[in-house]
């Protein structure tokens, strides 16, 4: 029985310990993992920003037709529900 209770006792301790440690620790490491990726999301948009800064021109706009419907719209045929 008393190894039993020394066991028990050891094993309270040791996830008592284990729970500060990762109490302390596991902030850390999640807080470098977002800093981690804010600095890649911010070198990506700076990526982006440069990439873009280029000046777009547009020409000519055609004139869209009104009033038609088109082709992949279909035929639709008006139709009275029976009960």
């Amino acid at each position: 029985m008393p190894e039993f209770l020394s066991f028990l006792i050891t094993a309270i301790l040791v996830l008592y310990i284990v729970r500060s440690l990762v109490r302390i620790f596991l902030p850390m490491l999640f807080q470098g993992v977002i800093n981690k990726a804010q600095q890649q999301q911010n070198q990506q948009q700076n990526y982006t920003r440069n990439t873009s800064s280029a000046k777009i021109k547009v020409d000519h706009i055609p004139d869209q037709k009104k009033g038609t419907i088109p082709d992949s719209e279909g035929e639709f045929i008006d139709y009275e529900e029976i009960k």
